[in-house]
């Protein structure tokens, strides 16, 4: 499961305008104009060349459960690229991220401060740089381990130093056992 690279994604496809094609002959049709052609999207999905013709003739109109979710994560991944672009660009430039999580965090500190790792329930808005440096790193086919150390990071910026202001002698933050994470533009 890719809890960081899924998350980034909903939020990106939360700023889309119109819905995403819903039926299966829709979806077909779609891939087909983007791609130019149903061969295409016959090697992509993993299907026949045939049977990519009659979704989009509507000739059959309920996949299998594991091809609806192939296609509907194609299309998801297509559909209103420049919308898509726009929403990242306001998040890079102005905006950055917002991250909701619930998990267990912690800092490394020098002795004698109380730095044991605890549940929290954050709402943290990061600044633009974050929100570049997650797209960046995504975009580059980080692991969701990496995407998860860039996000301590950014906790460690906003919560745990205040920008500067406080536990500026704080080395490492530990973000582990994440129950819930959803990012939002």
């Amino acid at each position: 499961m890719t809890l960081f690279r899924d998350g980034l994604d909903q939020a990106v496809q939360r700023a889309f305008t119109r819905p995403v094609p819903k039926s299966a002959g829709a979806q077909m049709r779609y891939l087909v104009k983007q791609l130019k052609g149903t061969k295409a999207v016959a090697q992509m999905l993993r299907i026949s060349q045939r049977t990519v013709e009659r979704y989009v003739k509507d000739q059959i109109k309920k996949p299998r459960p594991e091809l609806a979710a192939r296609l509907e994560r194609e299309v998801k991944k297509r559909w209103q690229p420049q919308i898509r672009a726009k929403a990242k660009e306001r998040a890079v430039t102005t905006d950055g991220i917002v991250i909701d999580t619930r998990a267990r965090l912690g800092y490394t500190a020098p002795i004698g401060s109380t730095d044991d790792a605890r549940i929290r329930h954050l709402t943290i808005a990061l600044p633009p740089q974050y929100a570049a440096r997650l797209f960046d790193a995504q975009q580059a086919g980080a692991t969701d381990q990496q995407l998860q150390e860039i996000t301590a990071e950014g906790l460690r910026e906003v919560y745990f130093q205040d920008g500067g202001r406080r536990a500026g002698s704080l080395e490492e933050v530990r973000f582990t056992d994440i129950e819930h994470l959803e990012f939002d533009l």
